[in-house]
Parts: C-alpha cells; structure tokens; sequence
C-alpha cells in the first residue's frame, strides 16, 4: 500500500494533508525518514508520524454536521476564527471535515476519520452531486436557467452541465435549488454572478443520498445505517 494511502485510511487527514506531512519530513517507516510519496508500506512496516507509532484505523465513525455562517471549515485557523471543529468538541475520535463550505455559507458537512472516503468525495472525478438552496437578488428566468444549466465560464473555466430549478420568485429577488458534480472555490456564487445576479445566502442541503434534513445550526449527528452504506457504495 502507498504510504499516502495508509496515512490517509489511519485517519490523518486529507490526500493533501498526509502528502505534507511526508513532504516534511515528519513520516518514519522502520525508523527511517520517508520523504517519497510512492513509497510502499509492508502489513509488518513500521509507521510513525512525529515519533509516534500509526496504524491503520478500522472504527471509522462519520458524522454530518450542520455548518453555520462564521466558521472556517478547517482543524485550525491561523486568523483564529472559529473552526468546524470547535462545534465537535464532545466527539472524542479524532475527525476532519471533508472538503469544504465557504466562511459565509451553511450548510451541510461531512466528518470522519476514513480517510479514503474523504479523498473519494473530494476528488473531481468522483462526481457526486451535492445539493444547495440559494437566495438570489435579482431575477433568474428561463434563459438564466438554461445558462447554468448547461455551463457558463467562472475564472476561465466552464461549468459542467447541473441541475437548476426555481423554487420562489418576485420582482427583484428568487430563491433557487442547484446541484452540481463540482466543488470549485466559491462556484455556486460565482455561477449566479455570472448570469448576471448576486447570492444574498447560501445553504447545502444534500451530498448525494445524505440529506441535511432537521439539523439546527451547529448541531451534528453520526449517519445512519442507510447513509454509511451510501458512502460505502462509492468506496467500490
């Protein structure tokens, strides 16, 4: 096995996370620094992050977390704002949020410790959709709703084909639902802008089959039976 992979599936976070902790020097394996990213680990290796022994974890746990506004979705902030992690203070297994939700969004997060599912949900090929409601200044007609829909250029880049529906509309302001395979910096308020609207408030609702349902602010639960079997099936 990798050693990236066995970093990430012992519960050290991210893809991206565990690569920096190899590139800097902080892995050992048998006692020896490893700096290389395509190091193999054997079942009889020994591993250690900081001089402490790691292993594979097996208890993975998971959880959904209702994110609110003012909290950055990370394990720390060099800013001290309030983490997502200071709302799982009374979970004592140690978890990471999986991908991200801008400061000024809410919304629904995911946490674990099973590391090769958080690098599944966040790679862009993994194309699982994640459901959000917007609140919009401005109006979103049919022609708006055929652009998103079927792309329109953010930073460059086209947007790949979603979903679009208009829940509520008035004279100068709409409420609508997209869902988008797709998780680029800020995408959803940068598609509305470009059609010509602004995001007044932001919330996800689903990722894939796993709804934020009653959740209040800040409030988190373990998934249900039926939700881990959802994410093992991506696992496959």
């Amino acid at each position: 096995m990798r050693i990236n992979k066995f970093l990430a599936q012992a519960g050290l976070g991210s893809r991206r996370k565990v690569e920096e902790l190899i590139t800097s020097g902080k892995i050992k394996v048998n006692g020896k620094v490893c700096t290389l990213l395509f190091t193999d680990v054997k079942e009889t290796d020994i591993v250690s992050c900081d001089n402490r022994p790691i292993k594979v974890n097996q208890n993975y746990v998971y959880y959904k977390l209702h994110k609110p506004k003012g909290y950055v979705t990370t394990a720390a902030d060099d800013k001290n704002r309030k983490t997502v992690m200071d709302l799982m203070r009374a979970v004592h297994t140690r978890v990471y949020p999986v991908g991200r939700l801008d400061y000024d969004t809410e919304g629904l997060l995911l946490l674990t410790n099973d590391g090769e599912l958080a690098n599944i949900l966040t790679k862009p090929s993994s194309n699982v959709e994640k459901t959000y409601i917007a609140n919009v200044e401005g109006v979103i007609g049919k022609a708006e709703i055929k652009q998103l829909s079927t792309g329109v250029e953010i930073d460059g880049y086209t947007t790949k084909p979603c979903s679009v529906q208009l829940l509520e509309a008035n004279e100068n302001a709409c409420k609508v639902q997209l869902t988008i395979t797709e998780g680029k910096n800020r995408q959803i308020r940068k598609m509305i802008e470009a059609v010509g609207c602004s995001v007044k408030f932001l919330k996800r609702v689903a990722i894939g089959e796993i709804r934020l349902g009653g959740l209040s602010r800040g409030e988190y639960k373990e998934l249900t039976a039926k939700e881990i079997k959802f994410l093992n099936r991506l696992k496959k």
